[in-house]
Parts: C-alpha cells; structure tokens; sequence
C-alpha cells in the first residue's frame, strides 16, 4: 500500500491532450493578431497628428499595409510548405508585435508608410500561417472548429479596440504600443512553444462530424477541377470581407449622416455589428456540427444580404440596429468556412488563395462604397454589401456540387 502510495505521488500531474493545448495555443494567436490589429488602429488619429499628415497623404502611407499584406500572403504559403505553419506563425506574431510600435517612432507619412510595409507584412503571414495550421488541426480532429479561431480574432479586435479607447486619453501612442509590442511577446512566447513543440498534426480517418469527407489529394498541387473549386472558396471570401471592410468604414457614417444620431449612437451601430459577428462565431462549431457547412454558408449569406438590406434602407433607427446585427450574425461563419474548404482542398496554398482573395474583399470595400456614394448616396451604396452576400451564398451552394463531383 505504501509503494502505491508513493507510485501516485510520484506521478506526474495530469496534462492536457496535445491537441487541446495546440488548440489553445493556435487561438491565443488569433486573438493576439485581432488585439495588436485594433489597438493599433485606434492610434491612427494620433499618428496622423504627430507626422502633420493631410487626409490624402495618411490614406497613401495606410496603403502599407495592404501593400505588405498582399505581397506577403503570396509567399507565406511557400514559407509554411518549406518550414511549416507553426515556426512561421511563431515568427510572423513576433514581428507583428514589434512592428506595431513602430508608427510611434515616426515623423513623416513617408516613414509611416515604409514601417507599415513591415507590419502589414508580417500581419499578412501571419494570417496566412495560422489559419493554415487551424486548417491542419480542424482536420485532425475531424470537427469544423475554425469558427473558433475567428471567434478569438474578433474577441481579440474588441478587447483591443476597447483598451485603445480607455488608454488613449491618458497614454501616448508611444506607450501604447510599446504596451502592445510588451503583451504581443509575452503571448507568442507562452503560445510558441506548444506551436514547436507540437508537431503538425496529420488529418484523422473517417468523416467529419458535419458528416463530409476530406477532399482527396490535400496539400497537393491543385490543378484543374480542384484549382477552380479553391479560387470559388476565394471569390466567397472577397464578398463575405467587402461587407466587413466597408461597414466597418461606413456603417457609422450612415446612421449619423443618414439618419442624424449622435456620434455615441452612430459608433454602437458597428459594436452592434461585431458584438453579433463574436457570438456567432462563438457557436460556429456547433452550428456545422448540426447543419454541415453549405447550410452554413447559404444562409449565413442570405441572412446578411436581408440583415444588410433592412440596415441599409430602413429610416428607424432599431431597424437600423437590427440589420446590422443580422448582418453580423449572417457574415461571421462564411469567411471561416470558405477558408476551412480551401484549405482542405489545398492546405496551405489554398488558404493563401482564400487569404489573399479576402483581404482584396477588404480593400475594395471601403472605396467603393465612397465611389457609389457620390453616384447614389450611401444607402444605396450600402446594399452593395447585400448582393455580394447572396453571390456568396450562392457560390457557396455551386462549391458543394463541384466538391461532391471531385470527391467522386
């Protein structure tokens, strides 16, 4: 009795299965990225301030970051095939949070513009390569689990945006971002070393528990059939972020334009927006467990288009609100399908595909509601984002067919 007692002293504490922790690990990455994203955009105003830049020459130097984004999206896939998505998720966090203080440091928007390139550069390999090993863990575990990971993304946007918001008044960009730098280094190296201590996992046998099977050929060079089906997961992608990138920008211009709120009421509009799109995504998972990710998709898109059409075009206010939060409701789950589907298809260069394609959607959103504006006024401009999510849903009803027929 003694000896087994001393056995179960003996033995080592109960740890949590790798895939748990890895799980853990990848979504601390999201929120991270999420958190540093936000709190950095939230000092924009200042930046502008201290480097004395017009309106046209800000809006010049923020094209960094897409510049850096899109360049570097391209090549993170190769990166993640050559080292693998965990050490280039390590890497990729780490620079981001060191790059983000960086617009503190500078004094002229042709220095703000050049150190965005580096942010935007390591913020677009880094959502390259976590997404890419959220794909790799998601088919490991045969459960769509990917809604999860964004759901720490948008988590992560509002506690950043919030935080901004309280420390603005009492901090210098300076110092905020340093604080930023502090926190993102501490989060990517507590979450880096189950990333490298953890090898990629493998994609498990049998159907998932949606009940659809893995697309063979994964991971392979994507050629006809299967090239086509990822570029659609992309083009779903692009409609679903149009509709992020330009509410974002808009949504709170429109109800204190259109409908003359205040600027308290016109911001909770969009915190309405992202507050529904986090508590979607919160129950993504169980939502593809139960219905599978075309009914998923479909109506998370028709849903947005009705939600963003009653936003868009209603003269009350509570209606306004209601819409946005369908809107909300509705985008949250495609975008993270759509990368789920590329990836699985592709792995890491189908994700690079869907990336891409979707940070294009965020990019063409914002001007192109300003070019429709002037045309027909921001109403009508707005429900842009309503037809291009009924085109997502019904890509994604096409892409189902088209993976049954490869499947095949």
């Amino acid at each position: 009795m003694d000896q087994l007692m001393d056995t179960v002293r003996r033995a080592p504490a109960a740890t949590p299965p790798p895939m748990a922790r890895l799980r853990r690990a990848i979504s601390l990455f999201f929120a991270l990225d999420g958190f540093v994203f936000a709190g950095w955009v939230v000092r924009i105003p200042a930046i502008k301030e201290q480097i004395h830049a017009s309106a046209g020459a800000l809006g010049l130097a923020l094209l960094g970051v897409s510049v850096g984004s899109v360049a570097t999206m391209l090549l993170t896939g190769r990166l993640c095939r050559r080292y693998g998505n965990h050490p280039v998720t390590v890497v990729t966090a780490a620079l981001l949070s060191l790059s983000v203080a960086l617009p503190a440091l500078t004094h002229s928007a042709l220095h703000l513009g050049l150190v965005l390139l580096l942010f935007g550069a390591a913020y677009g390999g880094l959502n390259v390569a976590f997404n890419a090993a959220a794909v790799d863990l998601a088919e490991a575990v045969r459960r769509p689990i990917l809604p999860s990971f964004h759901a720490a993304f948008s988590a992560g946007g509002l506690v950043g945006a919030g935080l901004g918001g309280l420390l603005a008044p009492h901090l210098s960009p300076l110092w905020h971002l340093l604080l930023l730098t502090a926190t993102g280094l501490v989060v990517t190296a507590y979450a880096g070393r189950v990333l490298l201590r953890t090898p990629p996992p493998r994609p498990g046998p049998g159907p998932r528990r949606d009940g659809t099977d893995a697309v063979p050929g994964r991971g392979r060079a994507t050629r006809g059939r299967t090239r086509l089906l990822i570029t659609v997961y992309g083009l779903i992608t692009l409609c679903t972020a149009y509709g992020e990138g330009a509410l974002a920008d808009w949504g709170s211009l429109h109800l204190s334009a259109d409908l003359h709120t205040g600027p308290g009421t016109a911001a909770a509009g969009y915190a309405v927006f992202a507050l529904l799109m986090t508590v979607s995504r919160m129950s993504g998972t169980w939502l593809l467990e139960r219905l599978g990710d075309t009914p998923v998709l479909v109506a998370g898109g028709l849903l947005a288009a009705v939600g963003m059409l009653v936003g868009a075009l209603s003269p009350q206010l509570w209606l306004v609100y209601l819409g946005y939060a369908l809107t909300g409701l509705g985008l949250a789950n495609v975008f993270p399908v759509a990368v789920g589907g590329a990836g699985a298809l592709g792995g890491p260069q189908g994700v690079v595909v869907a990336s891409t394609l979707g940070y294009t959607g965020i990019l063409l959103g914002p001007p192109s509601i300003g070019f429709l504006t002037e045309a027909y006024g921001l109403p009508r401009a707005l429900t842009t984002i309503a037809a291009l999510a009924a085109v997502a849903a019904l890509l994604g009803q096409l892409v189902q067919r088209g993976r049954r027929r490869t499947s095949r």
